[in-house]
């Protein structure tokens, strides 16, 4: 349980405090003056100090100032008597929890020290899960390939130009187009996301344009669209390949006038939003097969960069695993892990069709089925099946037929399994699934929604 430290000099306070505290099971401490309270704050593992303003020999603002002045966030709850309203405000500008007038009440004081706990561990998980996020989001390589994508990316990133970015599904793509936001002149705006490929046809245009109230059914409330969202940062385009031909010409008009409406409204926005595109498609072919505009092309294509597969850039290898290791065991609470020699010569055995998202799904899943602290070259073949046959696939028909369950029950159960498989093999894309099952996409939606499967 958390512990309390209690300072006051009145004994009777720092007696009920303590009592009423250790009841709910807390851990308290007591100190009868500032100097010793701050003493006990620095050589003690304390999580919450509850403190008086008129102390005998440090103002409790004083203390207050030296409580939050360290590294550690520790949560002072204010007590006081006789205290102004100026006092109040000021503790809390110099990051007091909350402010109790005396006569406390226990009730009273039971919430706002739980209340003041919640609080500073929501803020460490928070802090912590946006360093992973940072680290997560890193593009990380020295080859030569990479050196010079990073020569494109400084090249470009202080400029409006517009940016395609093209490469196989897990190389990187939306990275490059963060790093690019996160070295322009916009990086104080925002960065907004949209992938043509997940967004259902008759859905594109209110995602884009956003709509007005009432203007289709299902809008009760007016919702503002990408373009609006992204206005002075970026608008990042992933899958632009599968973005239907009536919406690639929605979508002309605004990159050349700057000017959207939305869906339902007569008013004319203007907006300025950075376009950074990329695909897995040959844009070229989807011309040639009147899939993609020509003009279109041309607007977004003004930079392209490549990126290419981990297949072709191997150097890379170490330092990614290595790096990927290492954050697989923060995100998934487990003991600090290393490769043991062998181990990253055993992953390079693979050209990885799936490219460092691959890679990184492979290194998490060994940093969570290794038990041991090193993983060696036989785990890597062990727990990801290299240089042995593929594991059974569950795809016999053993596996649905069921004498009990009707021929509709077990082609249901038959077609769940092969779409869930689909989506594997596609890394949840499914623009690629509904290909690979030769589905319209808009079909394979449906038979998703009936199914049960998101």
């Amino acid at each position: 349980m958390p512990t309390v430290l209690i300072i006051d000099d009145e004994q009777n306070i720092l007696v009920t405090l303590a009592r009423a505290l250790q009841l709910e099971g807390y851990r308290t401490e007591v100190a009868g003056s500032g100097k010793l309270g701050l003493e006990k704050a620095e050589s003690l593992d304390v999580d919450l100090v509850m403190l008086d303003v008129m102390l005998p020999d440090i103002d409790g603002i004083e203390v207050l100032q030296k409580l939050r002045s360290g590294e550690r966030d520790l949560p002072v709850v204010m007590m006081s008597g006789h205290a102004t309203v100026e006092i109040a405000v000021r503790a809390v500008q110099l990051g007091a929890a909350d402010f109790l007038e005396k006569p406390l009440s226990s009730d009273k004081v039971l919430v706002t020290v739980a209340n003041a706990l919640k609080l500073r561990r929501l803020t460490a998980e928070n802090r912590d899960l946006r360093t992973l996020a940072g680290l997560s989001s890193r593009m990380l390589g020295s080859s030569a390939a990479m050196r010079e994508v990073w020569e494109q990316i400084d090249l470009v990133a202080p400029s409006n130009g517009r940016v395609l970015i093209t490469g196989e599904n897990g190389t990187g793509k939306e990275l490059v187009a963060r790093a690019i936001h996160d070295r322009s002149d916009r990086r104080q705006g925002p960065f907004i996301k949209l992938n043509c490929a997940a967004v259902p046809a008759e859905l594109i245009e209110s995602e884009l344009f956003g709509h007005e109230k009432g203007s289709f059914t299902g809008a009760h409330q007016m919702r503002r669209g990408k373009f609006e969202l992204a206005d002075g940062g970026t608008l990042f385009l992933d899958e632009v390949g599968d973005m239907p031909l009536a919406m690639q010409a929605k979508l002309l008009r605004v990159l050349q006038e700057g000017e959207l409406e939305r869906v339902g409204s007569c008013e004319t926005l203007r907006v300025d939003a950075r376009v950074i595109s990329a695909t897995n498609q040959d844009l070229e072919a989807a011309i040639s097969s009147d899939r993609f505009r020509r003009d279109l092309y041309y607007r977004l294509n003004v930079v392209p960069i490549h990126l290419p597969p981990l297949r072709e850039r191997k150097e890379d290898l170490p330092e990614l695993a290595e790096f990927f290791l290492h954050l697989a065991c923060q995100q998934n609470k487990r003991r600090e892990k290393s490769f043991a020699p062998g181990a990253i010569e055993a992953l390079a055995e693979h050209d990885y069709p799936g490219n460092v998202r691959e890679l990184k799904n492979s290194v998490e899943r060994l940093a969570i089925m290794v038990p041991d602290e090193v993983v060696g070259p036989a785990d890597v073949r062990r727990v990801l099946h290299w240089g042995q046959a593929a594991p059974d696939r569950d795809s016999s028909a053993d596996r649905f037929y069921d004498r009990s369950r009707s021929l509709r029950e077990m082609v249901t159960e038959a077609e769940r399994a092969c779409i869930q498989l689909a989506l594997r093999d596609c890394d949840g894309h499914v623009t690629n699934a509904a290909r690979q099952l030769q589905l319209e996409r808009s079909h394979l939606y449906k038979k998703m929604k009936s199914l049960g499967l998101k």
